[in-house]
C-alpha cells in the first residue's frame, strides 16, 4: 500500500525541482499558472468527462456511498464553518477549508490503495462519481460567489451569478454533459473517447507537478503572504487535516457499523476511503479563483503525509 504514495511524491518533488532550477522558464510563478489553469479548463475536465459519460449513476443509489458521503459532507460541512465563524474567514476561502477537510484523493491514491486493500476499485468509483456530481459543483460554487460578494454587489447580480455559473465553469460543464451522456446511455465515438482519456490523463500529473512548483513560488500574491502568515493559520491548517484523516473515518465507520449496520467488508471499504488525503485538485481549485494556494497546498501535501498513519491504522483494526 505504501507504495500507492511513491508517485505522488516523486510528482511533486519534480514539480519542486523544476521551479527551483527554473527547468521550463525563469518565471516559475507564471509557469505555476499557466499549467493550473490548463488543468483546470481542459485537462480535468476532459478526465471528467469521459469518466462520468461512461459511469453508472445508479451507483450513488447503495448504503455504503450513504455513509461515506454523510461523512464527507459533514466534514466538509465543519471544516466551511469554523473557517467562517471562528477564524473570521470569507465563504470562498471557507469553501478551500471545507474541500481540505472532507474532498478525498479517490482517483490517484485511492484506487491502487483499494485494490491493496479490498481487492477491487469498485466502491471507490462510486465515491469518485459523489465527489463528481455533488461536492464538486457546490465547492465551486461557494467558491464563485464568495468571490463576488463584495459589499455592494446586488441580489440581483448574485442571482446571476448562480444562473450563469454552469456557463462559466468548464469543471461543471464538463461534469453535467458527462452525467447527461451517461443518463440517456449515449456513447461517446471510439477516437472521441480515446482522445478524452489521453487529455485527461494529463490531469493528475500536471496538477501535482504544480502543487510541487508552488513549494518553491511560495505564496502567489501579497494577500496569500498575508494570509499564510496570520497567527492562527497553522492551528486551522492542523484542524482542517484532523477532520480530515481522523473524525471523516471515525465517522464513516460509526455511520457504516451503527446507523447502517453493514457489514465488514463495506465497513472497511468505507472507513478506508474516508480516511484517504485531502485530493490535489483544492489546490488547483483555489489557484483558479484566486484564494489561499498556501492553505490548500499546506492540507494537500500535509493530510497526504498523516494518511499513511491513518490508512494503516484503518487496515491493522479493520481488515
Amino acid at each position: 500500500m505504501l507504495s500507492a504514495f511513491i508517485p505522488i511524491w516523486l510528482l511533486t518533488v519534480l514539480g519542486y525541482l523544476t521551479a527551483r532550477f527554473s527547468l521550463v522558464g525563469s518565471n516559475p510563478a507564471e509557469i505555476e499558472a499557466i499549467l493550473g489553469r490548463f488543468v483546470f479548463r481542459i485537462a480535468m475536465p476532459a478526465a471528467l468527462f469521459g469518466m462520468l459519460a461512461k459511469s453508472d449513476l445508479h451507483a450513488l443509489a447503495n448504503t455504503s456511498i450513504v455513509a461515506f458521503g454523510l461523512s464527507s459532507l459533514i466534514a466538509c460541512g465543519l471544516g466551511l464553518a469554523i473557517s467562517t465563524r471562528l477564524f473570521g474567514r470569507g465563504v470562498a476561502d471557507g469553501a478551500v477549508t471545507g474541500m481540505s477537510s472532507g474532498y478525498v484523493n479517490s482517483a490517484n491514491l485511492g484506487i491502487p490503495v483499494a485494490v491493496q486493500v479490498l481487492g477491487d476499485a469498485g466502491f471507490l468509483s462510486t465515491v469518485i462519481l459523489f465527489n463528481t456530481v455533488l461536492v464538486t459543483p457546490v465547492a465551486l460554487a461557494l467558491m464563485d460567489l464568495g468571490n463576488e460578494s463584495g459589499p455592494g454587489l446586488g441580489w440581483r447580480r448574485r442571482v446571476r451569478g448562480v444562473a450563469l455559473l454552469p456557463v462559466r465553469n468548464p469543471i461543471i460543464i464538463a461534469s453535467a454533459l458527462g452525467a447527461l451522456a451517461a443518463g440517456t446511455h449515449w456513447h461517446v465515438p471510439v477516437d472521441v473517447a480515446h482522445a478524452l482519456s489521453l487529455l485527461g490523463g494529463a490531469a493528475v500529473p500536471i496538477a501535482l507537478v504544480t502543487l510541487g512548483m508552488s513549494l518553491h513560488a511560495g505564496p502567489k500574491d501579497a494577500a496569500d503572504a498575508a494570509r499564510a502568515r496570520a497567527p492562527r493559520e497553522p492551528l486551522l491548517i492542523a484542524i482542517s487535516i484532523a477532520l480530515k484523516t481522523a473524525l471523516q473515518p471515525a465517522l464513516a465507520y460509526l455511520l457504516a457499523r451503527y446507523v447502517l449496520h453493514l457489514h465488514g467488508h463495506d465497513v472497511l471499504a468505507v472507513t478506508l476511503c474516508a480516511a484517504l488525503p485531502t485530493a490535489q485538485n483544492v489546490y488547483i481549485y483555489a489557484r483558479e479563483y484566486a484564494l489561499d494556494t498556501a492553505f490548500a497546498r499546506n492540507a494537500v501535501v500535509f493530510s497526504t503525509l498523516a494518511s499513511m498513519v491513518g490508512l494503516w491504522t484503518v487496515v491493522a483494526l479493520l481488515k
